[in-house]
């Protein structure tokens, strides 16, 4: 999904331009611009209302993995198929998902952002099925859907909870979201909903949009075969436009310092509990507070060296498939990492220690 979950809590849209910056660039930004903000935030609350409207028609909750499966989980499996990539052009529309132009095993359409997301989807998919075992989104080799050119000039990307659409941005305030890291950070969001889910409000929510960004920042990082002390560990790196003081919407290595604009204001992330963020804006704060478990994971990779998408990666994925609470807090989350550590790696291993250290550094006690 995308940064931030314009949806229900239980069923959210997943919008990766949070809606806190949304409501700065109404208050700061030029007319043109705040009027685009004002219009952002109407569509995304219809996108809300469209996704309640589908929750109370029926629409089946996320369940948990079957045991089988999540115990298998954490090792490539054999025969898995490949991706069922389809990749439509919006052609700058609402409708979803527009005009099919490459399905899977198909050669480039020459429509360079058609054929990113394409790509981009292909490496994800790799992430999840040659390191973890997962057969797409669902586990179970869902279609892998998206939308590129979705309406004119559209500063956003989301998962709806079936697909994955990209705005092209107006070029000032965003450039682009076909960035791999974002495309990783909204498929994860899907793994996350086909495994049980968390809840998108407060802690469990901030976990939610972590969880999308360690996965995120694992695509790109495996696609560039980047080892864990080269990595820039940034979340939408390039995505902001030329006139914005920024690198990224976030930094994982340093929470609270992807950008500082005059414009958009100062990234609000803390990266330790002493500066959590309480607050009835976001969900509760779900893309500012996520910026404390992002920061474990990244020093826990630090501690470790090598390649994230190995060792730290599985233990994560591994948390995720067994932790069977979309409540979760950050105490409670670290608790199910340390779990599934000492699953891998043994109780009292190097992995263990450093693992209980990343934690303790950012403020949680495990």
């Amino acid at each position: 999904m995308c940064l931030s979950l314009c949806g229900s809590r239980h069923h959210p849209i997943a919008c990766i331009v949070p809606p806190y910056m949304l409501r700065v660039l109404v208050l700061r930004g030029e007319p043109k611009i705040a009027d685009m903000a004002r219009t952002l935030l109407k569509q995304t609350e219809k996108l809300r209302d469209e996704r309640a409207e589908l929750t109370r028609a029926g629409l089946p909750p996320a369940q948990p993995l079957s045991g089988a499966f999540a115990a298998t989980a954490v090792s490539p499996a054999e025969g898995l198929c490949c991706p069922d990539r389809r990749i439509h052009d919006g052609q700058h529309r609402a409708a979803l998902p527009g005009r099919l132009v490459r399905s899977e095993g198909e050669g480039p359409t020459g429509i360079p952002d058609a054929d990113t997301a394409y790509d981009a989807a292909g490496q994800v998919f790799s992430l999840f099925a040659e390191e973890y075992g997962r057969n797409s989104l669902d586990g179970e080799g869902m279609p892998l859907t998206a939308t590129v050119h979705h309406r004119r000039d559209y500063n956003n990307a989301f998962w709806n909870g079936e697909q994955m659409a990209y705005g092209t941005g107006d070029g000032k305030v965003f450039r682009t979201f076909l960035e791999l890291s974002v495309i990783g950070h909204e498929m994860a969001h899907g793994v996350i909903q086909f495994s049980g889910g968390l809840i998108y409000e407060n802690q469990s929510g901030a976990l939610n949009e972590s969880i999308a960004d360690v996965f995120g920042a694992l695509s790109q990082q495996r696609a560039l075969g980047q080892e864990i002390h080269k990595a820039d560990w940034l979340i939408g790196r390039g995505i902001l436009g030329p006139g914005i003081n920024g690198t990224a919407l976030r930094s994982m290595k340093a929470p609270g310092t992807a950008y500082s604009d005059s414009m958009l204001g100062q990234d609000p992330q803390p990266w330790h509990m002493d500066h959590f963020v309480t607050t009835t804006d976001d969900n509760g704060g779900v893309h500012i507070n996520s910026g404390i478990p992002n920061h474990a994971f990244y020093l826990f990779c630090s501690y470790l060296g090598g390649r994230s998408w190995e060792l730290p990666g599985r233990i994560w994925y591994r948390a995720l498939q067994t932790l069977n609470n979309p409540m979760a807090s950050f105490s409670d989350w670290a608790d199910q990492t340390m779990d599934s550590a000492i699953e891998l790696a043994g109780r009292g291993s190097i992995e263990t220690v450093m693992l209980r250290r990343a934690w303790k550094l950012v403020g949680i006690a495990i």
